[in-house]
């Protein structure tokens, strides 16, 4: 049985990585997709992926730090599927510096983006999912969004606050029947941000090679492996579907151990 049979679900950031992945597999449940990114082009690629597999998706182009955007991508959403069951705000960015370093504009692309994005996105959701009586929002977090990271001050900065506005809303919703939690997941190792940027990154700066790079991080891990989109995506389906419809406020760690509770 699929449990998400005939739900409407807006995915951010879902034109390629996690976003993708996750838009699948909620479809892959039965879920009426509709792919949100920056980019159209890649947004209706992965929208074409999920109709060639058999399941039913759209796609959007959407800027979430732009209000006009996410008011414009949440009425398509429910234009297309007559309703918003799901969203998962997934859209992030990454930008690492030294705090001495740190460059103001970075430091708010990343706020901007990760926080107000997310922000505006659960505003617009909010608008449609409390006149039905029902809803969960799931926000994409990560377990920086539960302790420092070392010279990543803006990203943590804004998942910390993520966890903060999670809470708040899923407060303000629950007298209508809308949940709101989040997902902190660990290092996705074989992710595109890992694969394509960070590795190469990461082996300049510490004369290491990529493998030797890739080891330290293996190593940090207690179960010995990092966190794969599929492990990301089991959470997702468990919140969006009604075997959590007792959590509300919730960030829950995905991080094979790497980071223990709260």
């Amino acid at each position: 049985m699929r449990r998400l049979e005939g739900r409407s679900a807006l995915i951010t950031g879902a034109g390629q990585g996690l976003g993708e992945s996750l838009a699948g597999r909620l479809a892959a449940e039965g879920a009426r997709v509709m792919i949100a990114d920056l980019n159209a082009e890649a947004a209706e690629r992965a929208a074409a992926a999920i109709r060639e597999a058999g399941g039913e998706a759209a796609s959007v182009r959407a800027n979430v730090t732009q209000e006009a955007d996410v008011q414009t991508m949440v009425a398509a959403a429910v234009e297309r599927h007559g309703g918003l069951d799901i969203l998962v705000a997934n859209a992030g960015v990454l930008k690492a510096h030294d705090i001495t370093e740190f460059p103001l504009d970075d430091w708010r692309f990343v706020l901007d983006v990760n926080l107000t994005g997310y922000f505006l996105c659960a505003r617009e959701a909010a608008r449609v999912m409390a006149p039905q009586k029902r809803g969960t929002i799931i926000q994409i977090n990560s377990k920086s969004g539960k302790k420092g990271s070392f010279r990543n001050s803006a990203y943590a900065a804004s998942k910390f606050g993520g966890i903060g506005l999670t809470q708040s809303l899923a407060l303000d919703l629950a007298p209508y029947g809308v949940r709101v939690n989040a997902v902190c997941p660990g290092n996705l190792l074989d992710g595109t941000l890992w694969t394509q940027s960070l590795y190469e990154q990461y082996a300049r700066k510490w004369g290491l090679t990529v493998e030797e790079v890739r080891k330290k991080y293996v190593d940090q891990v207690p179960l010995g492996r990092g966190c794969t989109y599929e492990d990301v995506a089991n959470v997702v389906v468990f919140l969006a579907s009604d075997e959590s419809s007792y959590m509300t406020g919730q960030a829950l760690n995905v991080t094979g151990g790497q980071q223990l509770s709260p």
